[in-house]
């Protein structure tokens, strides 16, 4: 049986009757008359061949067959409103769920947020902030922006930034050190990538020492362990110049280490969205004027 063409306004009046179980409150709602909404749901009662509501003395209760057809109509509804809301100036606002370690959020793209969104405001980005390790497919991420050497497996990788580490303590820490040697007598952050600090030494022309005591998966928490006077981290300065400038950190040797940089990241299997291209292009912008200044 094919039904004939089911009158919207029928539909909407029904849906908010039966989420009120009144025509008084629906009526209130779409603002019409208590009449008109017991007129549309009757006619949609009248073309479905049956009764969607038991009127009853001191209200309403939902037929089974009523009860069958609200959680359609009420997501229908929703998901209209969903979509209807995303235009803006004439153009369908777009979704990009972009991943991000929390290091480059909070040094770097965060306070450039603003002119992303002024310059690109039909996308609606939804950040989420990780430590570095992410899975784009199991997170339901559109791309994601991660330190590393731009490999990794299924991957297109786009560089962003370079990310040179050195040495970074507080100021009372800092002023006992003189020379990268004296380095040797303090305690030293570490980060998971357990080569990051042999390969600064050596950069400077000493052997690392025998390196324990608190792993940290996030350089936040280990530049907030290095203000707190835990020992000297070893970081990505870029990222935390707010912190430099405020003289919360110190930087008390010019030696870094370059050991990765900051990639953006899409799966290869999926094609890349007008969203995501606007993102990545502005990106590589910002990240080539950063670079040269």
């Amino acid at each position: 049986m094919t039904l004939p063409p089911l009158p919207l306004n029928a539909l909407r009046a029904f849906e908010a009757a039966a989420r009120h179980l009144s025509f008084t409150r629906a009526g209130l709602e779409l603002r019409v008359t208590q009449a008109a909404v017991s007129h549309q749901v009757k006619a949609l009662e009248e073309i479905l061949g049956v009764r969607l509501f038991r009127r009853l003395p001191r209200g309403l209760s939902l037929t089974e067959e009523g009860e069958a057809l609200l959680p359609v109509l009420t997501d229908a509804f929703r998901r209209i409103s969903a979509t209807l809301s995303r235009f803006q100036g004439g153009r369908l606002q777009e979704v990009l769920t972009l991943g991000a370690v929390g290091t480059f959020v909070t040094g770097w793209l965060l306070p450039r947020l603003p002119a992303f969104r002024a310059a690109h405001p039909y996308v609606d980005l939804r950040l989420m902030t990780n430590n570095n390790r992410v899975d784009l497919a199991g997170e339901g991420l559109d791309a994601a922006i991660r330190f590393g050497d731009g490999a990794w497996h299924g991957t297109e990788a786009t560089r962003l930034l370079a990310a040179p580490l050195c040495p970074l303590c507080a100021p009372a820490l800092a002023r006992r050190l003189r020379q990268p040697a004296d380095l040797l007598r303090e305690t030293l952050l570490r980060s998971y990538r357990v080569d990051e600090w042999e390969s600064w030494f050596s950069a400077v022309g000493l052997a690392a020492p025998s390196i324990r005591g608190f792993v940290f998966d996030s350089s936040l928490a280990m530049a907030e362990a290095a203000v707190q006077g835990a020992g000297v981290g070893l970081l990505p300065a870029r990222m935390f110049d707010h912190d430099l400038r405020r003289g919360r950190l110190v930087r008390p040797f010019a030696a870094e280490v370059t050991l990765g940089a900051y990639w953006l990241t899409r799966l290869r299997s999926r094609p890349e969205s007008p969203a995501l291209a606007a993102l990545r292009g502005w990106l590589v912008e910002q990240a080539a004027a950063e670079e040269a200044s």
